[in-house]
């Protein structure tokens, strides 16, 4: 076996360029395959990360614009959700929702001594940390008493705290700060998801009562569901729901866009069939580029038995079997296919890791929302190692088909053999 590597070391280095054109061959198809599942996994990996900040059996309800004349009154009116709508969804879809609760949102400065920052509080009730989920570092969230009682209690994330109190963010808890020209109590901070700047959270009742007395305008109204677990019956769901909301604002019972409709339910379901698309046609790309790879080993090793019939002729004139140049052929494919396959796994774990590295902590400011378009892109040794070995299996069948017909050539023919 040392004889043979020994042999085909010396084969390598006199044909550098052939060496290095397979070698690349390999390498390449290699590094593209786990470049392009890494870079697919962080765009899977954001994407999932954005929708598991939401509950999936949850839908928030919005006022849109009317798109159809009716009753007598023309298209084009703004629709605002007022507590009649609430109420129509708490007592007339009890069968179906579970809690319901609105959400009203304002800005306002928020000042702690001499630091402020101007902010959006939204007056949330209580189920608003279960439709959005909210990971607490300090105290507590929005509760049933805060909201009967209308307390004015604030609930900030950590960027908000900071601002406020620069030295030690979280001795804020229990602290009165001013919003506007009333005194908040500080029950709660929260971590900032990481997507923008989010919201400070107070009770719905107190935000509504101060900043939105004079007004009848609801905001929107978010609740939770159960019993909808396929596509159809939630399309059912919603359009019974914007029909009866449709009926207490004089709207026509098809417009659709009266009434705004998020349903975290079909959005995962959604964002599943997005993402296995994503998967497989990364895959379906990845795999031809490792088809390239196969071919180019292949066309090499067609190159390496012709213009070595003559060495091979030479082999069998003085007793070489068919099985030692059969031997030598392969294990030389498999060698080379080996190496550099090697290589090309390691740059692209290096490439995936920059990626992660750099990408993964970059967010993308969309002017409505920022966000982080790739969370951790990288690929599992176990899928590198299997890209590498269908590499290597390829490589050696590549090197197989060459190499059984130089084992079968006739001497005389090969010594013939320019």
């Amino acid at each position: 076996m040392r004889d043979i590597i020994t042999e085909i070391w010396q084969t390598a280095r006199r044909n550098k360029l052939r060496t290095t054109l397979t070698g690349f061959a390999v390498a390449w198809g290699i590094f593209m395959i786990i470049v392009l599942l890494g870079a697919g996994n962080g765009l899977i990996n954001a994407t999932m990360k954005q929708h598991s900040d939401f509950l999936t059996n949850s839908m928030e309800a919005y006022g849109g614009m009317t798109s159809k004349a009716y009753n007598g009154l023309s298209e084009g009116r703004y629709i605002r959700l007022n507590e009649r709508d609430l109420t129509t969804t708490d007592s007339e879809f009890k069968a179906t929702i579970d809690e319901v609760g609105a959400c009203y949102y304002m800005s306002a400065t928020v000042t702690n001594g001499e630091n402020y920052m101007s902010m959006q509080i939204a007056g949330v009730y209580p189920i608003h940390s279960k439709i959005v989920k909210q990971e607490l570092l300090y105290g507590r969230f929005i509760n049933e008493i805060d909201q009967q009682e209308k307390r004015k209690v604030l609930v900030l994330n950590n960027n908000q705290a900071k601002e406020l109190e620069p030295k030690d963010y979280k001795t804020l808890i229990g602290k009165y700060v001013k919003v506007g020209n009333f005194a908040f109590k500080v029950v709660g901070i929260y971590k900032n998801p990481g997507d923008g700047e989010s919201s400070a959270y107070s009770a719905y009742s107190t935000i509504k009562s101060i900043y939105g007395a004079n007004t009848d305008d609801l905001g929107h109204i978010e609740f939770t569901f159960h019993g909808l677990t396929t596509e159809k019956s939630n399309e059912d769901f919603e359009n019974t729901y914007r029909r009866r909301l449709n009926a207490n604002h004089q709207a026509h019972p098809e417009d659709e866009r009266s009434i705004w409709i998020w349903n975290g339910y079909t959005q995962s379901m959604q964002m599943e069939q997005a993402i296995s698309v994503i998967h497989t046609f990364l895959w379906v790309v990845g795999l031809f580029t490792l088809l390239s790879g196969i071919v180019g080993v292949s066309n090499i090793m067609l190159i390496t038995v012709k213009e070595r019939t003559h060495e091979f002729g030479i082999r069998k004139a003085i007793g070489a079997k068919p099985w030692n140049i059969l031997k030598l052929i392969i294990i030389e494919s498999v060698i080379i296919t080996t190496f550099f396959g090697y290589i090309g796994m390691v740059l692209g774990v290096f490439a995936n890791e920059y990626m992660d590295a750099t990408l993964g902590h970059e967010v993308t400011d969309l002017g409505v929302v920022q966000l982080t378009l790739f969370v951790d892109p990288t690929v599992g040794l176990d899928v590198c190692f299997e890209a590498t070995m269908v590499m290597i299996i390829a490589g050696t069948i590549a090197g197989l088909i060459p190499a059984y017909k130089a084992s079968r050539i006739r001497p005389i023919e090969a010594l013939r053999a320019d």
